[in-house]
């Protein structure tokens, strides 16, 4: 079927970005940090605390394993979230629809900070923990799509890639915010060899996600203040609004739906593998502990042995890399193409899963400075392929189903990257005797199916960002 698209000029000088540069950057980058630090918020307690409070199994893998499925339990909400928010920002605009997104996250987390735990409510208390995460993932379904549009829809002629960054460097600092939060409330409340204090299982847990809530309204006075953009009024007034975006996508732009969830698969599974993972791997003994009972409670899978403190201020360090790598991906992917970057540095992910062994020596035989050695260059990694994304996937998209189109991509392929990696993750742990050989064969086979998205794909730098399909 033949597409007519109308890319003429619209009243109000489309030419011209809608908001400030100013605005464009705190809107999208204030928001996103905020998602962002709530979800790694959770995906800390998540180690460290909801095993002990909300999953209480008497094996420290099942427990685990239960824990990261609440945090998986977010992804599969994600994509609903895609759909719903994705109509509303396709239907009647970004501003609203990412005002929205950020008050269901906000309300989540804080709530998440006023449970009580399985020594109150038995196994009640897990299930409203569920219930919070599922929430949150919810919220984020929608928030990084809208992030991006705010970003890239008001980027000068040529910046998109650049002005994508924004929203994207929202994950890095809000995992710098969140673990140092929690490193905080762990210092002013130390508990014996490393493991949590009372004070801190009882109530000090609960401040990162009670402290959300400042954030929030931060957040929110922020996106009041935004203006639609051009390229969404420019389809208002050329009748190109569709009753029914999802239709719509799935009908005319199957094929870059797929493509896209395969853009961003090893972007997810690389993430939470450094993050979720790590953390648990990196902390926990590479030696049983006294009295431990094999048949009671399974075989040990030793891990790195570092101390909670010091294998997250490891990460911190990493992330700074992620951020620094994050922004100057996306001048680069301006200047060479989203394409030709990601194809570079996809390559170079499946390479990187595949010296793990070389890296992270299990049996009490890792060092701290290979293993900082091995979170630079993964988090450098991240910051590389995930720069471009917040430019990549809108361009994927007319103007019309940019917000559904773009936020179905990105959080399907959570799915199948960022809900699966940590459990996935810890069984291959766990198979391995604790060497992380085949944890890290896992990225690379990731790494594959997104490099052969990119081989089929074409380059989307130059597309006409305005123009509006208009076919019926």
């Amino acid at each position: 079927m033949s597409t007519a698209v109308d890319s003429s000029a619209t009243p109000g000088s489309p030419t011209k970005p809608a908001n400030s540069r100013s605005r464009v950057i705190t809107a999208s980058l204030v928001g996103t940090t905020i998602e962002f630090y709530d979800f790694y918020a959770y995906a800390t307690a998540a180690v460290l605390v909801f095993p002990i409070l909300f999953f209480p199994t008497g094996n420290a893998t099942t427990a685990l394993l239960a824990s990261f499925g609440t945090f998986g339990a977010a992804m599969v909400a994600r994509p609903v979230g895609a759909i719903v928010f994705g109509h509303f920002g396709d239907r009647f605009g970004r501003k609203a629809t990412l005002v929205a997104s950020l008050l269901t996250m906000g309300i989540a987390t804080f709530l998440i900070g006023v449970l009580p735990t399985h020594q109150q409510v038995g196994w009640w208390a897990a299930f409203f923990l569920l219930i919070m995460r599922l929430a949150q993932g919810f919220a984020l379904g929608g928030e990084w799509s809208g992030a991006a549009l705010v970003a890239t829809e008001n980027a000068p002629k040529g910046k998109r890639a650049l002005y994508g960054t924004f929203p994207q460097l929202g994950a890095p600092i809000g995992f710098i915010i969140a673990n140092g939060l929690f490193l905080l409330i762990n210092f002013s409340m130390p508990g014996e060899d490393g493991a949590p204090s009372e004070a801190f299982l009882t109530w000090g847990w609960r401040i990162p996600f009670l402290f959300s809530a400042v954030m929030v309204i931060i957040g929110l006075w922020v996106r009041l203040n935004l203006v639609e953009s051009h390229s969404f009024e420019g389809a208002q007034a050329k009748g190109a609004i569709k009753r029914f975006p999802l239709a719509e996508t799935v009908r005319r732009y199957g094929k870059q739906l797929i493509l896209g969830t395969f853009f961003m698969l090893a972007t997810y599974v690389l993430f939470y593998l450094l993050t979720s993972f790590m953390l648990s791997y990196g902390t926990k003994s590479p030696v049983a502990p006294e009295g431990y009972d094999v048949a009671a409670q399974g075989p040990w899978v030793p891990g790195l042995g570092f101390s909670y403190v010091d294998f997250v201020l490891m990460q911190i360090l990493g992330v700074v890399f992620f951020g620094i790598f994050t922004v100057v991906a996306g001048p680069l992917a301006d200047r060479l193409g989203r394409r030709k970057v990601l194809i570079a540095v996809t390559s170079a992910i499946i390479v990187f899963g595949a010296l793990f062994p070389v890296f992270l020596l299990p049996q009490g035989a890792a060092t701290a400075p290979m293993t900082i050695v091995f979170l630079i260059i993964g988090f450098t990694l991240m910051g590389s392929t995930f720069g471009p994304m917040g430019a990549l996937l809108p361009e994927l998209f007319p103007p019309q189903v940019r917000y559904t189109g773009s936020a179905i991509a990105y959080n399907v392929s959570s799915i199948l990257g960022a809900a699966l990696a940590p459990m996935v993750a810890v069984v291959l742990w766990a198979w391995g005797e604790g060497s992380p050989w085949l944890v890290g064969l896992y990225l690379s086979a990731a790494g594959v199916l997104t490099l052969i998205a990119l081989i089929l794909s074409r380059e989307t730098k130059d597309v006409d960002y305005d123009a509006v399909d208009v076919s019926r």
